[in-house]
């Protein structure tokens, strides 16, 4: 595996594994903090969510009050920390796949990634969007 850094005339080093970019820890901390914000304040039936790295991906499980996890979705970071790309989770393939949002884009913010998998994964259980 291959780790680079590269530097932008307006940013700081982007790390790199082979041509794909690292999300910066800074950005993890903001990934977190806004997917905690936006399930609480719209997806109250989740606990809590919880998320893991590795190189360029975020995967989202969500947390049920009962205990229950389940694999919402993966992030593919792509330099920015408004944009990744986006993968549903298939419980019927154990696997993620590339998908399109809720907006029909195929990337968007963290937030629009969460509410297009939580209206997947959890409608089937009674839930709703709270806004």
């Amino acid at each position: 595996m291959l780790i680079t850094g590269t530097t932008c005339a307006h940013s700081a080093p982007v790390r790199t594994i082979g041509a794909m970019p690292v999300i910066p820890e800074s950005t993890r901390g903001t990934i977190e903090v806004r997917l905690a914000a936006h399930a609480k304040d719209s997806w109250p039936q989740l606990k809590t969510i919880q998320t893991r790295y590795r190189g360029s991906f975020a995967w989202i499980t969500g947390l049920l009050p009962d205990g229950e996890q389940i694999p919402l979705c993966r992030l593919r970071y792509g330099g920015s920390a408004h944009s990744f790309g986006f993968a549903i989770y298939s419980a019927a393939r154990d696997r993620y796949q590339d998908a399109s949002l809720i907006t029909g884009s195929p990337v968007g913010t963290p937030q629009e990634a969460l509410d297009t998998a939580c209206t997947i994964h959890l409608a089937g259980l009674d839930h709703e969007p709270e806004n």
